[in-house]
């Protein structure tokens, strides 16, 4: 069995070195356990040292490997660029702040057997977020999840946690219907894999949150609910919408 694990990093000199410490040491002792291991790197759109400080990591830890892209592609763009260079039985992405510790992305792999897409989740019962994220993030990100529930119909208490394990031969048959890149990439995702029969489970977590995140909350909040808007529009006999959207109030918002 060969997993596979993406990570997209965007500026992340200032914190990429603790991830790959931690990612490459891990598996380098879990390889037995896992049997085969690779973790991709994806560079987008990085004005900084990132990739830099990859290449230095790859000449000790052997599994790991780089992919730079020029453009700026976003988060999804950079996770489908590795996706379609993985070829590993399951395929799963974490952050590149490290705020998914490997042991916490190791019990994802514990329980394969259980569907063909396994997330991780910081707000089932159990999981453990230290330290406990700022109230705003916390409200932002609890309305978020009511809306995604209420409009694609999900039981998941955490659609955009960056720790997600898949089955390789699952992300093949959806790979092609997915096209959002950006603030609703994750939702994207997971409702194709809703949408073609796969199971999908989640478990509580461990999560450290990393200072140094780029994102602004009140800009982020509005991106992500115009993004999921647009997003269930496309899945609607409102499709047409969309395009007015884009032509409008997506261009200044980045369109995905």
């Amino acid at each position: 069995m060969k997993i596979s694990i993406i990570s997209p990093a965007h500026n992340e000199a200032e914190r990429i070195r603790p991830f790959l410490d931690l990612y490459c040491s891990y598996f380098a002792e879990k390889q037995t356990a896992v049997r085969d291991v690779e973790i991709i790197v994806v560079v987008n759109h990085s004005t900084d040292a990132t990739e830099g400080i990859v290449r230095e990591y790859m000449k000790t830890c052997p599994f790991l490997q780089l992919i730079v892209e020029e453009r700026k592609v976003g988060k999804g763009g950079a996770l489908l660029l590795g996706f379609d260079q993985a070829d590993g039985d399951w395929i799963g992405f974490v952050d590149a702040d490290g705020a998914t510790p490997p042991g916490a992305f190791m019990d994802l792999i514990q329980h394969l057997d259980q569907a063909e897409v396994i997330i991780a989740s910081r707000w089932m019962p159990g999981a453990d977020v230290q330290p406990p994220q700022p109230l705003s993030r916390r409200v932002a990100s609890r309305i978020f999840n009511t809306m995604v529930r209420w409009m694609f119909g999900f039981k998941i208490s955490d659609t955009q946690c960056g720790a997600k394990l898949m089955k390789g031969d699952a992300l093949k048959e959806v790979r092609p219907d997915v096209g959002i890149t950006q603030w609703a990439f994750d939702v994207d995702l997971l409702y194709q894999f809703k949408r073609h029969g796969f199971r999908i489970v989640e478990y509580p977590t461990r999560w450290h949150d990393v200072s140094g995140s780029k994102v602004e909350v009140v800009r982020a909040s509005l991106e992500m609910t115009v993004a999921l808007v647009r997003l269930r529009l496309i899945y609607s006999p409102f499709r047409f919408i969309v395009k007015l959207y884009d032509g409008t109030l997506g261009h200044w918002l980045g369109r995905h």
